[in-house]
């Protein structure tokens, strides 16, 4: 969020909780109102996403329902627009509504997907969750409405057929794969620790998690690419490594014999020294690269 006065943070807080809406929503409005918090509300319920935008309603209705922290705002209702008063607006926070980790564990459950599959990393990507167990109600709200589900039902829906996505469709499993690197890194850094991507790799790289096989019948590729990260000190993965490391492991795939490579190419050094790896543990090191 760009930077704004603790006025504007809370009037954006107040708007987004009593509406239901985003906070990008609420920015919206309270710009068109001139951060008037009370205006902002009354734009809004005259407006189309105050009342016929039905999709967006049962998405957070279905947010609220798992939200991990509980709202209790004094709200006077007069008439059908909802107004309310200056009381109400005192009640509210400016901490972001979200669903935590005792929420996401219950929404999870509800839409059938194990933690440890990554069906459950694909629904973190659509909803651009933050971090591990955590959905924001904008990322949750838009990830779910761009793909025309509004129930817990057309949810799990969706889910099955991402299930059957990320394996057999490259793009998807990509898109899912890079963006688990930001969920994977502790809070305040820029790389992800050796052991967290070492056990995300073992899911993604395994059709027992919905991935795609990491190893084949002549080559273990995924054990021998952790055995030489291990023996190279267990070091940080960063970005570049982490997504190279998934086209690497598809261009082995479908030529183990190497034909494909090329050591000029601008691969990372870890790969390039995997290589040489993988050729000395074959044939003690007879086969050659072209």
């Amino acid at each position: 969020m760009p930077a704004y006065t603790a006025d504007q943070k809370r009037a954006i807080s107040q708007v987004a909780k009593i509406t239901r809406c985003t906070d990008t929503e609420a920015i919206k409005f309270l710009r068109t109102a001139k951060w008037d918090a009370q205006r902002a509300v009354d734009l809004f319920y005259s407006s189309d996403q105050g009342g016929n935008d039905t999709l967006s309603v049962s998405l957070k209705q279905v947010f609220d329902s798992y939200h991990s922290k509980s709202i209790m705002m004094t709200m006077n209702l007069i008439n059908d627009n909802k107004r309310y008063t200056n009381t109400s607006l005192d009640a509210s926070t400016d901490e972001p509504e979200k669903i935590g980790i005792e929420g996401a564990m219950k929404y999870f459950g509800d839409l059938e997907v194990q933690l440890d599959e990554i069906a459950c990393l694909g629904v973190a990507e659509l909803c651009k969750c933050p971090a591990m167990g955590e959905f924001t109600k904008e990322g949750f709200v838009d990830g779910w409405r761009a793909v025309q589900c509004g129930t817990l039902q057309k949810m799990k829906a969706y889910v099955k057929t991402l299930r059957q996505n990320i394996p057999a469709k490259p793009d998807t499993f990509r898109r899912v794969y890079r963006y688990c690197f930001l969920l994977s890194r502790m809070q305040g850094q820029r790389n992800v620790q050796f052991e967290i991507a070492a056990e995300q790799w073992r899911m993604f790289f395994s059709p027992e998690s919905g991935g795609v096989a990491g190893n084949t019948s002549t080559t273990p590729w995924l054990d021998w690419w952790i055995e030489f990260l291990e023996e190279r000190g267990k070091k940080p993965i960063n970005k570049d490594l982490w997504e190279q490391f998934e086209v690497f492991m598809r261009k082995s795939h479908e030529d183990e014999s190497f034909g494909w490579w090329n050591p000029d190419a601008a691969w990372p050094g870890a790969v390039d020294e995997f290589v040489a790896y993988v050729l000395a543990k074959r044939d003690g090191g007879k086969m050659e690269v072209e």
